[in-house]
């Protein structure tokens, strides 16, 4: 997963926690093995340097002066990206607290002192607070380009990484992938509904619906949706959404059948497909295939759904 490198982003979705107990520095005895609970070590001339609950080095007999809270700042920063240590410390400093800071692979770590955790959690949600108001870089939603494909097969990948069926971590290339580069080639794939979110140039995220039919009756097909995950939780897949049933309804199209969470969904009027006489490939799918009214919805449409063949073929 690709860290977030844009420092206002970073700062607007940044939620410090507390981790539980209390952290010390304290130089590990040249030799020993070390023990279960150090969090983080760093390797000097002078020697080994450990972060470790300050239970575990009361046990280990181990000298420190610095007692310190852990905090984390939820938000997946790229190790390369500048400025977001710099902007912490200076909003600490400001409030004359000392942090000490643990970068790791996903997220930042700072160690302050104990008695300064309340406050320190409340100067870091404020500057959160404070970056939220900032002007933020425009969203543009368009259909895509020939250009883009090579993106949007990436930020399918990287949206479907973990399963969201399972929520476990998918092994090799994620199904939704293969879907999406089948439909690309499909006699079911409508350009006009292949559309994608792009954010300071980049594409962060793509919607795309293709020709589906309940008998005789065409429907629009939506899927997969995905958003790169750094930005997710944005509001991106609401505004493909909101796109997607804006183009539906301007082309004629009658209803837009897809298989989601319906607590995410029934917020842009999906409904159970089985209560408007509409069926799942797979019955085992039950209300999680739903499906969207449109304005020129007839009625009377009833058997089962049909997706485009690389659907089935999946």
């Amino acid at each position: 997963m690709t860290g977030e490198k844009n420092l206002e982003v970073l700062l607007a979705a940044m939620h410090p926690v507390q981790r539980g107990g209390e952290y010390v520095y304290a130089m590990w005895p040249d030799g020993r093995p070390l023990v279960p609970g150090v969090e983080a070590a760093v390797r000097e001339a002078e020697g080994l340097t450990v972060v470790l609950p300050r239970a575990v080095a009361d046990r280990e007999g181990l000298a420190y002066d610095f007692v310190g809270a852990w905090i984390t700042l939820e938000v997946h920063s790229a190790l390369e990206a500048v400025g977001l240590t710099a902007g912490v410390s200076k909003a600490l400093a400001e409030a004359r607290i000392s942090c000490n800071v643990l970068a790791g692979f996903h997220h930042d770590h700072l160690l302050v002192p104990v008695a300064d955790a309340p406050r320190a959690l409340e100067v870091l949600a404020g500057l959160s607070a404070d970056s939220r108001q900032l002007p933020r870089p425009e969203l543009l939603v368009r259909s895509e380009a020939p250009e883009d494909r090579k993106a949007i097969l990436a930020v399918t990948a990287g949206a479907f990484a973990v399963s969201p069926a399972t929520g476990l971590k998918v092994e090799g290339e994620p199904v939704e992938v293969r879907v999406l580069r089948g439909l690309f080639g499909s006699k079911d794939y409508l350009p006009e509904f292949s559309v994608v979110a792009v954010l300071d140039g980049e594409v962060v995220g793509h919607v795309i619906s293709t020709r589906g039919w309940v008998g005789g009756h065409g429907l629009l097909g939506l899927g997969p949706l995905g958003v790169t995950p750094r930005h997710q939780r944005h509001g991106i897949g609401s505004a493909l959404m909101k796109e997607t049933i804006q183009r539906a309804n301007a082309a004629g199209e009658s209803g837009i059948a897809l298989l989601g969470s319906p607590g995410y969904y029934s917020r842009f009027g999906f409904v159970p497909a089985t209560s408007l006489g509409v069926l799942p490939p797979d019955d085992a799918w039950g209300d999680y295939f739903q499906l969207l009214p449109l304005a020129l919805w007839p009625g009377g449409v009833h058997g089962t759904f049909r997706y485009a063949e690389p659907f089935a073929l999946a």
